[in-house]
């Protein structure tokens, strides 16, 4: 999913700014890591796409990435909670804290709570990433700064994998389809 999305979004935010603009490549990929669902690896798949160098891109990416992560840990479940109360999208919601809480069984059945997270968020699919693991960590009342260390580390390990394949899988065969 984040594949299909990354190249059409990087379009889309390319078009926002005048191509006089000198780091606008750089700014779609940090707008893009911050989105949920698509967050590091959509960043860095449209990174490649725009031909941004590798270790700038990275940075970027994971910087993005992170930023709304002690938002979430913070005040996702006052939010919800808000939501709920005065009805609004309810139902999405209680489809999210009831998908936060399905995974955050799985991870709070692990004697190393802390390690499971990391490893689900540095798992580099649409949907384990550090958003979603903070949601998780707040539905277990993990606490705020375990949970932004541990989801950090996972962040950073799926952004080198997610690198690997972008930057060195990707590339050729993007190369080779021009």
């Amino acid at each position: 999913m984040a594949e299909s999305l990354a190249p059409q979004l990087a379009e889309f935010f390319g078009g926002l700014f005048s191509d006089g603009f000198a780091y606008k490549n750089e700014l779609i990929i940090f707008i893009i890591s911050m989105l949920p669902i698509l967050e590091l690896r959509g960043g860095l798949i449209a990174a490649a796409l725009l031909k941004v160098e590798l270790i700038p891109a990275m940075v970027i990416c994971f910087i993005g990435n992170i930023l709304p992560i002690p938002i979430i840990l913070l005040f996702v479940k006052r939010v919800f909670a808000f939501m709920k109360k005065h009805n609004i999208f309810v139902s999405l919601v209680e489809k999210l804290e009831n998908r936060g809480k399905v995974k955050g069984e799985k991870i709070q059945k692990s004697k190393w709570e802390e390690w499971a997270l990391m490893i689900f968020v540095a798992i580099p699919l649409p949907g384990t990433g550090g958003w979603t693991g903070a949601l998780i960590a707040s539905l277990l009342n993990m606490d705020n700064k375990k949970a932004f260390k541990v989801i950090t580390i996972g962040v950073a390990i799926a952004g080198i994998l997610v690198a690997v394949f972008s930057y060195g899988l990707l590339n050729p065969l993007i190369e080779y389809f021009k």
